[in-house]
């Protein structure tokens, strides 16, 4: 997933608008627009900024691997899970522990 990919997730799954991260941001609409079509990138400040706004890394809004994961799919699992509540975490595991389950029974 590039960056503008991964904003436009950002966005969708935080319920925002781009007007309202443009807003809170204090930068246009239009850039955000950009961003969010791919027609254009952030600068580092603004990079940074976007990171703090939605508590995620530079790496991971450029798609970079931290060394902390082993795939990228597995630092998208770490940041989704980090946004949940406690409550809402061991929910999420517990539907885990069902996926695998299933997928042995498949394979068995």
């Amino acid at each position: 997933m590039n960056f503008s990919d991964k904003l436009r997730a950002l966005i969708e799954e935080r319920d925002l608008t781009q007007k309202q991260v443009a807003a809170d941001l204090n930068i246009a609409p239009s850039t955000v627009g950009g961003y969010v079509q791919g027609s254009s990138e952030p600068d580092f400040e603004t990079l940074s900024r976007l990171a703090k706004y939605f508590d995620v890394s530079a790496d991971y809004l450029l798609g970079l691997q931290t060394g902390f994961t082993a795939t990228l799919p597995e630092e998208e699992l770490l940041r989704v899970f980090g946004s949940m509540t406690a409550e809402q975490q061991m929910v999420y595991i517990e539907q885990g522990k069902v996926f695998v389950k299933s997928n042995h029974k498949k394979h068995d």
